[in-house]
């Protein structure tokens, strides 16, 4: 029961996007969670001007429909921008796509909306991968297209600096043989996103669980970020104090990435080194979980081992498919399959009780 427990508690918890309220009190819950497990808990800040939106519409003469402002891109004033404005209607997984920076940059309308077009209806944001960096015109994100072309377009929002924080605990192995295993899942997001995030951070805890049952031989390092949905702001700053960690001789990185036991989904195993792919394969499959797919060893992830992926290091991720995903809807209990998780969670544990001895 302790993963319905932790799950309902991070629903109830409200929006988790970095540097807001819900992402503060997702740092603390899970602080006091690993905590509780007998950890010894560091909550690691990082700095990022926050957006607040303030004013954020596209008004045709259909009416006006609310939005979101796409978040790495820039605002208008309070007065917003007329025509030429584009509508185009995408997925949040467009992001990832080679033309969509180029769609984007386009210097031939003054602004855009962005339709989002999941698998359900709903505003299913799209990630700002350069949040840091705004480009384009201004932006914004709706649940429905404009019934007629749009005249106006609002998106207008003001920046606060605040601290957003990840979660990290050290576990120092009993050999100090030099080895090295890093743990990780994101926990941040547009929404809730219960079962977007819930299942990795269920994995995490468990993983926690099992190691302080019986430490390991290597150190094992365990991180749950925030930053995830702007560009990984929070992986960056774990990195930039561990300068090398991502590098071939670096550590051995387990990601508990996205949608993890989401209800009627498909959960992904995906790595580019064979011996941690079939290693976590095993694991799965000994608990009676085994994966839907193998990734391709040639696939480039999206979430943060992508970044791992590009500086060569070894990692091993778990990843799920998700009909709610970046969906407000993401919520408990209908979102998640429970039993899945854990068992999925188990396996994942005993896969980094192998890599740490």
């Amino acid at each position: 029961m302790r993963a319905a427990a932790w799950l309902q508690a991070w629903d109830a918890q409200g929006v988790h996007r970095t540097g807001t309220a819900g992402d503060a009190a997702g740092a603390e819950w899970l602080a006091r969670e690993a905590a509780a497990l007998g950890a010894s808990v560091a909550l690691e800040p990082f700095r990022l001007s926050r957006i607040d939106p303030e004013s954020c519409w596209v008004e045709s003469a259909g009416g006006r429909i609310e939005g979101v402002p796409v978040f790495d891109s820039p605002p208008t004033g309070p007065g917003g921008v007329n025509g030429p404005i584009a509508a185009v209607r995408l997925s949040p997984r467009a992001v990832y796509t080679p033309d969509y920076h180029a769609m984007r940059r386009a210097s031939d309308r003054a602004a855009m909306v962005i339709v989002c077009q999941g698998v359900e209806p709903g505003l299913g944001l799209l990630n700002a991968e350069r949040f840091r960096e705004p480009y384009g015109c201004p932006a914004i994100q709706v649940a429905e297209m404009p019934r007629s072309e749009p005249t106006r377009l609002v998106s207008f929002y003001r920046r606060t600096a605040v601290d957003a924080h990840n979660v990290v605990v050290t576990i120092k192995g009993r050999e100090r043989s030099g080895r090295l295993v890093v743990v990780m899942t994101p926990r941040s997001s547009w929404w809730q996103s219960t079962s977007e995030r819930g299942g990795g951070l269920v994995c995490w805890l468990e993983t926690l669980r099992a190691l302080i049952a019986s430490p390991p031989s290597a150190d094992v390092v365990m991180t749950a970020n925030s930053g995830h949905e702007l560009g990984h702001l929070g992986l960056d700053a774990f990195l930039a104090r561990r300068p090398g960690w991502d590098r071939p001789d670096g550590a051995i990185w387990v990601h508990y990435g996205a949608n993890i036991g989401a209800a009627g989904g498909e959960l992904s195993v995906q790595s580019a080194n064979r011996p941690l792919r079939d290693g976590m394969r095993r694991a799965l499959t000994a608990f009676r979980q085994p994966p839907s797919t193998m990734a391709p060893e040639s696939q480039i992830p999206t979430g943060e081992t992508r970044d791992i992926h590009r500086s060569g290091g070894r990692y091993v991720t778990l990843v799920g498919s998700n009909r709610l995903f970046h969906l407000p809807q993401d919520r408990w209990p209908g979102a998640v399959d429970v039993p899945a998780i854990e068992r999925i969670a188990a396996g994942a544990a005993a896969m980094v009780r192998a890599l740490a001895g």
